[in-house]
């Protein structure tokens, strides 16, 4: 069953896995994944495959990587 999309407002949880990702992102999940194993993620592993990282560090990590307009 596919995530709904995360709707501005609402609150997120303190911990994100990929599906949480790639809704706030408006993303597939296959590309969440690849996000969370770029070495400058924030992500924790948990044993050997579940991935999940604190919303906060999430967001930290989202405001250094994306890009700033005007100029």
């Amino acid at each position: 069953m596919k995530k709904e999309r995360w709707k501005p407002g609402t609150p997120l949880p303190p911990v994100m896995n990929a599906e949480d990702i790639a809704s706030y992102l408006g993303i597939s999940v296959a590309n969440a994944y690849k996000i969370m194993n770029q070495s400058d993620f924030p992500s924790i592993r948990i044993g050997v495959k579940l991935l999940r990282v604190p919303t906060d560090r999430f967001l930290e990590w989202l405001s250094h990587s994306t890009p700033q307009r005007g100029g």
